[in-house]
C-alpha cells in the first residue's frame, strides 16, 4: 500500500463517531481561535490587496469572504487563508512546524458552506486536515524547513485532505487529491530577507491549492499516486532526511490535533520562549530596561534562522525579530496585538535594550527541537547579578496549555471590534457546532448582526 493509499483510507474511512469527545471539543477551540485571527487579519494592507485582486476578477457568491461579502470557494478561501496568518497569532504544531488552522479551516469552512455540510462534518473534516498535514511535516522536519515554509507545503495536503472529505471522494478519488496538493505544494522562506507579504500568500495559496486539487479529482483529474514516496516524489525532492514512518504511526488510533499548539503573543512562534521567559523576569523580579547590562537568547538553530534580525525596520519584521521581542516583553511587560505597532518599534528604549540582545544556538536544545522549542535566556544587569531562566514549552504548547476560557477571551479580544452580540454569537455558534445542520448559514450573524 502507498503512502497516499493509507492516508485516502485514513481520509475515507475516519466518521465523526470515532472521534473522541475531547478531540470534538478541541477541534472547536482550534476553529474559535482561527476565526479569531482571521477576523483580526482583515483589514491588513496584504488581505486587502488580495480581495481587491479577486473582485477584479471576479467569482461566484458561494462561499463567504472574512473581509465582507461571498464570492467563488477558491477565491474565499484565498482571502481567508491568507487573513487568518497575519496577525501572528494562528496555532503551531511543534513537530511538523505547521500552522495548520490557516491552510485547513478555510478550505473546510468554504467547502462546507458550498455544500451546506453539517457541524459534524466540518468538526470531522477539521480534525483529519490537521492529522494529514501533521503527519506530513513530521516526516519531512526539520531539514525541509530549512527552504521551504511547512504551512504552505505541508499545510496543502492538509486543506486537501479535508476538502476531499466534504467533496465525499472516493477513495481512488482522495488519492488523486493527494497526488493534485503535492505536486502544487511551495512556498519558500526567501521572503522573510525583505519582511516581505509572500507568507500570506503561502497560506492562502496552500489552502486554494488543496481545495482545488479535491475538486479537481471529484472530476476525474488525476495524479501522482506515490507523490511522497516516489522517485521524483515530495520526500526525494524536498528534504534530507523523510522519516516515512511518520506517516502511518498511530494514524486513526490517535487524532493529532491533540497536539496542536495556541498562541498568545503576537509574533513568530520562535520568538516566544524568549518572550515567556522575559514577561517572568519582569514579573517576579520587575526588572526594567534600565537595568539590564545584556541579555542573552539561546536557542535552537531556527531561532537564528528566521528571528535573528537585530533592526527590524518594519512593523511585520519586528515579529520575526527575537531581539525585538525579547525588548518588547521587557519593556512593555507584553507582546499581544496591540504592542506590535510603528510607536514601539521606534521606541528609543527598546531600541536601545535591542542592541544588548545576543541571539546564539544551544547545541542540547537545537538537538531536542522540534519535539521540544525550548531557550535559555540569561540576562545580566548592571550590578552585576546574573539571571538565568530556561523553558523546553512556551506557553500554550499542550505541555503549557492554555485553558478553553483563555482561548474564548483572546477571540473576543481579537474580534473586538464587532458588536458585542456579534463576537458573542460567534463564540456561541462555533461551541455548539456539532448542532449546526447546515453550514451555509454560519457566517449570517456577520452580515445581519444578529443569529
Amino acid at each position: 500500500m502507498s503512502l497516499s493509499e493509507a492516508l485516502a483510507l485514513f481520509i475515507v474511512e475516519t466518521k465523526y463517531e470515532s472521534l473522541p469527545h475531547d478531540v470534538v471539543n478541541f477541534t472547536k477551540l482550534c476553529i474559535l481561535d482561527w476565526l479569531g485571527s482571521a477576523i483580526a487579519g482583515e483589514e491588513k494592507p496584504p488581505v486587502q490587496m488580495i480581495k481587491s485582486m479577486i473582485e477584479e476578477m471576479g467569482g461566484s457568491p458561494q462561499a463567504t469572504l472574512v473581509t465582507g461579502g461571498k464570492s467563488s470557494v477558491l477565491n474565499a478561501v484565498l482571502v481567508n487563508g491568507a487573513a487568518s496568518h497575519v496577525v501572528e497569532l494562528d496555532d503551531i504544531h511543534k513537530a511538523s512546524i505547521v500552522h495548520a488552522a490557516t491552510v485547513v479551516i478555510p478550505a473546510a469552512l468554504a467547502i462546507a458552506e458550498w455544500q451546506g455540510k453539517s457541524g459534524k462534518e466540518l468538526i470531522t473534516a477539521v480534525a483529519i486536515g490537521y492529522d494529514v498535514c501533521f503527519r506530513i511535516g513530521e516526516a519531512v522536519s526539520p531539514s525541509h524547513y530549512d527552504y521551504w515554509h511547512n504551512t504552505a507545503t505541508c499545510g496543502t495536503f492538509g486543506a486537501a485532505a479535508a476538502a476531499a472529505k466534504l467533496l465525499d471522494l472516493t477513495l481512488e478519488q482522495t488519492i488523486h487529491a493527494l497526488g493534485n496538493a503535492g505536486t502544487q505544494a511551495a512556498g519558500l522562506w526567501e521572503f522573510i530577507e525583505d519582511g516581505a507579504m509572500s507568507k500570506q500568500l503561502h497560506t492562502g495559496k496552500a489552502a486554494m491549492n488543496g481545495v482545488l486539487a479535491a475538486i479537481l479529482a471529484k472530476k476525474g483529474f488525476t495524479a501522482a499516486k506515490k507523490i511522497l514516496e516516489g522517485k521524483r516524489g515530495f520526500f526525494r525532492a524536498m528534504a534530507r532526511d523523510a522519516d516515512e514512518t511518520k506517516i502511518t504511526q498511530g494514524m486513526g488510533e490517535t487524532f493529532k490535533i491533540k497536539e496542536n499548539s495556541f498562541k498568545i503573543h503576537a509574533s513568530c512562534r520562535h520568538t516566544h520562549p524568549a518572550i515567556d521567559l522575559a514577561l517572568e523576569i519582569v514579573k517576579e523580579r520587575g526588572v526594567t530596561p534600565d537595568q539590564i547590562e545584556r541579555i542573552q537568547v539561546k536557542g535552537y538553530r531556527a531561532v537564528l534562522d528566521i528571528t535573528d534580525n537585530p533592526q527590524p525596520e518594519t512593523v511585520y519584521a519586528a515579529k520575526f525579530s527575537v531581539q525585538f521581542c525579547t525588548a518588547l516583553a521587557f519593556a512593555k511587560g507584553q507582546a499581544g496585538l496591540a504592542d506590535f505597532h510603528e510607536g514601539n518599534l521606534r521606541d528609543p528604549v527598546i531600541r536601545e535594550l535591542m542592541g544588548r540582545v545576543e541571539a546564539s544556538v544551544d547545541t542540547e536544545i537545537d538537538a531536542a527541537y522540534p519535539k521540544k522549542w525550548g531557550t535559555v535566556l540569561e540576562v545580566t544587569l548592571r550590578n552585576g547579578e546574573r539571571i538565568v531562566k530556561q523553558t523546553d514549552f512556551p506557553k500554550g504548547d499542550p505541555e503549557n496549555p492554555v485553558s478553553a476560557s483563555e482561548l474564548t477571551d483572546k477571540f473576543k479580544r481579537l474580534a473586538g471590534h464587532l458588536p458585542a452580540g456579534m463576537v458573542e454569537d460567534y463564540v456561541r455558534r462555533v461551541m455548539e457546532l456539532e448542532e449546526i445542520g447546515n453550514m451555509s448559514a454560519f457566517f449570517s450573524i456577520g452580515e445581519r448582526g444578529e443569529t
